[in-house]
């Protein structure tokens, strides 16, 4: 009977554990999603978008112009929606 309580216990913990995991997955910022959050927050024009892998993370990079003339490339985490730099 003990190793029955162990055996549900362990699959409960790693079923908890790989729903976690999907949940994570479901986090991602997609290309648009990060473009749409540059717009909001800064009322600065798109001249262009693309995702890359930069250090093996995806990374959506956006250039914007500012309201002054300059260029401005935005680095998005795409997994948490994070602005890196």
């Amino acid at each position: 009977m003990k190793n029955l309580i162990k055996v549900v216990a362990l699959v409960f913990w790693f079923s908890t554990i790989c729903f976690a995991e999907s949940n994570i997955l479901l986090v991602r910022v997609s290309l648009d999603q990060a473009t749409q959050q540059i717009i909001r927050d800064n009322n600065k024009r798109v001249l262009g978008a693309h995702t890359e892998i930069i250090d093996g993370k995806e990374v959506h990079v956006i250039k914007v112009l500012t309201s002054d003339g300059r260029i401005q490339h935005y680095k998005i985490d795409a997994e948490t929606g994070a602005i890196i730099s």
